[in-house]
């Protein structure tokens, strides 16, 4: 009976924050004390969002796309290496090469592509863990997964929101999921292409959700903030274009002579000749008694509105209106909207990619014997700051500016140590800084052996003072 109330309760407690919810979404456009509805007149959405309706948006509308593709592309962008630090400078990381064995059989990266993507567009997505100690589907996936010698990772499934239902949450208070799914309800399809539903233990999915508030189970969607810039993007971008296709070819105005009398023959040759000139099949109209004038074409230039709504969704989502534009052009801010792009991205890598997707993977892995049980392990992303041969250049100039002032100022080494000036100051790597310290040992062996100078200056003295005492 103390399960049953605890569920009801939980249920109770969810219901009260669907409506919760709910009601403050009926507040939205309201003005003038619900006199006025702004959501109502300009035709936005007054109910929560659905997925379905994210979906759609993104699959058919460009800009939307670009809002979720440009920062995932951007973050996967390269190989991704996970790596032992300890064992990384030896060349011998077990975890490494695991990980790597493990990426080329299951594809790894599509599969976070993919689930950041469907995770970004609703409140949450799954990756499904197909392990193979799963031997019937309807009964072995709602079982835990155990650690045991022979269990191996055969696939990697992402699913999206309508696809992975949350059925039962963790109501024992006791526990440390508290909160939190317990079973899901995965729809999926077979081979043959018939799809069935199956009951999803915890232990085999990583759950991922994108920007949280109160819930650490269900995230923002993307798109949730800039809905109604797309649908005001859609009225303008569509509308515009009807307003050309109506106004750029000029409407008719008959005028009837007042001595003209017309017949039904002569009423149908008419209809028909403004029925092919409306559909492209005639140029000309040839009648009598009818004064035929055009006319003036309407056309507005939308650019300006659009500019309007492409600099609000940028504002919001923090993707530069250039890289949101796909505009590559050479420009002066370029550069800055580049780099600040970048580092926006190394941030959603560092914030989001890391301890949603892959650190949650990684580590699930590892507890079971998947990959090796590290205590520690590294994400290695490709750079996305590259540099092209101009810039390589003035990198070396400024370096080698630096390096002439250092060692030509007497005493600096005492103060900043050459490793530590070449690390902070000249940006080099521990590698680069072995080298260079491995070149410079051996170019000291390499060095001839040579007379200390200040013992032939004293030679050279007593010489000239032997030849004075004989003079």
């Amino acid at each position: 009976m103390a399960q049953k109330n605890t569920k009801n309760k939980t249920n109770i407690a969810a219901y009260n924050q669907l409506t919760g919810r709910m009601n403050l979404a009926g507040l939205l456009g309201r003005q003038y004390g619900g006199k006025r509805n702004i959501y109502k007149a300009l035709g936005y959405p007054e109910d929560n969002i659905t997925y379905d309706e994210y979906f759609a948006k993104y699959m058919r509308m460009d800009m939307a796309g670009a809002i979720i593709n440009r920062p995932i592309e951007a973050t996967w962008r390269g190989n991704v290496v996970i790596y032992d630090p300890l064992e990384y400078t030896d060349g011998i990381d077990t975890l490494k090469k695991a990980w790597i064995d493990l990426d080329w059989e299951l594809r790894l990266k599509e599969k976070f592509i993919r689930v950041d993507k469907l995770s970004s567009l609703g409140r949450y997505g799954i990756l499904l863990l197909g392990f193979n100690d799963v031997k019937n589907a309807q009964s072995d996936f709602q079982t835990e997964v155990q650690k045991t010698s022979g269990l191996k990772l055969v696939y990697v499934t992402p699913h999206g929101e309508d696809t992975a239902k949350i059925k039962t949450f963790v109501t024992d208070t006791t526990n440390p999921r508290y909160g939190l799914p317990l079973l899901y309800e995965v729809n999926t399809v077979n081979d043959s292409g018939q799809s069935f539903s199956i009951n999803v233990h915890h232990s085999r999915v990583i759950h991922i959700t994108g920007e949280t508030l109160t819930s650490e189970t269900y995230g923002i969607p993307t798109l949730q903030r800039v809905y109604n810039r797309l649908m005001d993007l859609e009225k303008l971008i569509g509308g515009s274009a009807e307003m050309f296709w109506r106004g750029a070819r000029p409407g008719y105005a008959g005028k009837v002579d007042k001595d003209y009398s017309s017949d039904d023959t002569t009423d149908q040759e008419l209809n028909k000749q403004f029925d092919e000139y409306e559909n492209n099949l005639r140029r000309l109209l040839i009648n009598e008694g009818v004064e035929i004038t055009a006319l003036q074409t309407q056309i507005s230039d939308p650019t300006a509105s659009v500019d309007v709504q492409i600099t609000m969704i940028s504002c919001i989502t923090g993707i530069p209106k250039r890289i949101l534009l796909g505009s590559e052009r050479a420009e002066l801010a370029s550069s800055q909207d580049t780099d600040a792009w970048y580092s926006k991205i190394d941030e959603r890598r560092e914030e989001y990619a890391e301890p949603q997707i892959l650190g949650q993977f990684v580590s699930r892995l590892q507890k079971l014997g998947i990959l090796p049980d590290k205590r520690d392990y590294g994400i290695e992303w490709k750079s996305l700051h590259l540099t092209n041969d101009k810039d390589k250049a003035e990198v070396g100039r400024i370096r080698a500016s630096a390096l002439k002032e250092y060692s030509s100022t007497p005493g600096i080494q005492e103060i900043m140590p050459p490793a530590l000036f070449y690390k902070h100051f000249l940006g080099f790597t521990d590698e680069q800084i072995t080298e260079i310290e491995q070149i410079q040992e051996q170019m000291l062996l390499d060095m001839p052996e040579e007379q200390d100078p200040s013992v032939t200056e004293t030679e050279e003295q007593k010489n000239k003072d032997k030849e004075n005492i004989t003079e």
